[in-house]
């Protein structure tokens, strides 16, 4: 077993960082309280880690290719354990915030590196094994978020979704350090500063834009100017790469197929499997009555299948045809959020499960696939960068999946509002969205209340079947331009490779 202890490592920090991401969700409302601060200022604390994960990704998996993966991964683990020390005993909300950003920095750290280790650690049918594994275990993190994060603040305090993340730390420092192969990197080579700097500045505009627009508007003047910073930072950043002699991305490989499809593939995962779940969770709790722990629960059966899928996916990985299986995947995925988005006003949260259940196996085939097909895009010596890239465009399809499907969420609960003839719709529908139900029905005249009840519950029910409708063409599309780009099996370029994978970790 000793063989299984590189996984381990990386398995640890990936489930912990990616758990990190949903875990604070059900806890504002008790941050709100001990802290004696807004909902609404507290939402940094889930904005400012989405965005530092997102933003930083791509230049730190460059900085692991130049000096050495196994210490920006541990580098990662460290600072993620003293910043979630820090937010877990912040006196305030500025030193919460503060430490969740520093938080992000080293999520993103671990994250660029992961997959670039695990390629480094395994080679033929235990590569793909460990791929299967390490998808199955990010699938479950994305549901056990909000299950952890409601069993830790109900049972002892919102403080210890922080400080669960320090025995983890710790045990995976200590693995990482017992079984991860030391490497040098490329250290002659320099760092593209200016790249990195371009880049950051691109994918953190574009990611507060796109998660921030739903609260401000679209067409505010903060989102605008953000789009348009992230526009001309993204031109500068192309224009380095083009000149630089030592770029972070090599843009010639972007005229590669089979790897760029693999990234479009992957921001449009995230998009079709995973964009739509706050606003599920917001309907099991807002309709439904249901608790944050029932909540995350209704949500297992994508887990579940996701994690068993996956792991059966990993043994034929190494042979199998990446445009299969992650065509496949995506197409099973947008099958599965079309059989979801049948709900009416007296839905309960069963009507979900099948769907559920299709969309996991899609998630447990594609997951794993699309990881393992980046790398072996390109070279191995660029496995960084290249595990930087499918990462941050999984993040930037989590964050502008959300912002789409909110846009049309909210847009048809105001029209069924509107349609039942509920005053002031538009305003109403933004209370909605912001899980404030319970309080808008309160606020109602009693002989109200009964109908403004009826028109609640089928506005949540008519707006989260138009968001499953479009995360489902997203995934039937995604599948399309997969099986049109993707070709090849997963080991074809290593095959190739002049570069032994375990010489260039």
């Amino acid at each position: 077993m000793r063989k299984w202890t590189p996984l381990l490592a990386v398995c640890l920090g990936s489930f912990m960082l990616l758990v990190d991401v949903t875990i604070v969700n059900v806890a504002l409302p008790k941050m709100a309280v001990d802290l004696k601060a807004s909902f609404t200022s507290l939402q940094w604390v889930i904005d400012i880690y989405a965005i530092g994960l997102a933003a930083l990704l791509l230049g730190t998996g460059a900085l692991a290719d130049r000096v050495g993966r196994r210490l920006i991964y541990v580098g990662g683990l460290v600072l993620f354990a003293v910043s979630s020390l820090t937010a877990g005993l912040a006196p305030n909300t500025a030193v919460l915030i503060a430490a969740r950003g520093v938080q992000g920095l080293g999520a993103a750290g671990m994250f660029a590196t992961t997959i670039a280790l695990i390629n480094a650690s395994y080679t033929g049918r235990e590569r793909g094994i460990a791929f299967g594994a390490w998808g199955a275990v990010n699938g479950a993190a994305a549901a056990a978020g909000p299950i952890i994060g409601g069993l830790l603040t109900q049972g002892l305090s919102w403080r210890w979704i922080f400080f669960v993340n320090l025995p983890v730390s710790v045990a995976a420092v200590t693995v990482s350090m017992q079984s991860l192969a030391r490497d040098q990197g490329t250290s002659g080579a320099r760092l593209d500063l200016p790249g990195v700097t371009a880049f950051t500045v691109a994918a953190g505009s574009l990611t507060y834009a796109l998660t921030r627009a739903p609260v401000i508007g679209w067409t505010a003047t903060a989102t605008l100017t953000l789009l348009a910073a992230a526009a001309v930072a993204l031109f500068i950043f192309v224009v380095i790469q083009l000149r630089c002699s030592h770029p972070i991305i090599e843009l010639g490989l972007l005229r590669r197929h089979a790897f760029s499809g693999v990234l479009v593939g992957s921001l449009l995962l995230a998009v079709a499997a995973f964009s739509y779940s706050p606003f599920m969770s917001l309907w099991f709790q807002s309709v439904r009555g249901m608790s944050p722990i029932g909540a995350g629960l209704a949500m297992v059966p994508l887990s579940i299948t996701a994690l068993v899928t996956a792991l059966l996916t990993g043994r034929v990985l190494h042979a199998g045809s990446p445009r299969i299986l992650i065509g496949g995947g995506l197409a099973l995925i947008g099958v599965g959020a079309l059989l979801e988005a049948h709900l009416h006003a007296g839905s309960s949260w069963s009507a979900v499960t099948l769907g559920l259940l299709v969309a996991g196996i899609g998630v447990g085939l594609a997951s794993p696939t699309v990881a393992s097909a980046a790398l072996q895009a390109v070279p191995v010596h660029r496995s960084g960068m290249a595990a930087g890239a499918v990462n941050t465009m999984r993040q930037l399809g989590y964050a502008l999946g959300i912002a789409a499907l909110n846009a049309v969420y909210q847009s048809q609960i105001s029209d069924v509002l509107r349609s039942r003839h509920v005053t002031a719709p538009e305003a109403l529908a933004v209370r909605l969205v912001g899980g404030q139900a319970h309080a808008v029905i309160a606020e109602a005249p009693h002989p109200a209340r009964a109908h403004l009840d009826a028109a609640i519950h089928a506005a949540f029910a008519s707006g989260l079947n138009s968001a499953l409708l479009v995360a489902g063409a997203v995934g039937i599309a995604g599948a399309t331009l997969v099986a049109v780009t993707v070709r090849g099996r997963a080991e074809a370029t290593v095959a190739h490779d002049p570069v032994p994978a375990r010489e260039a970790a």
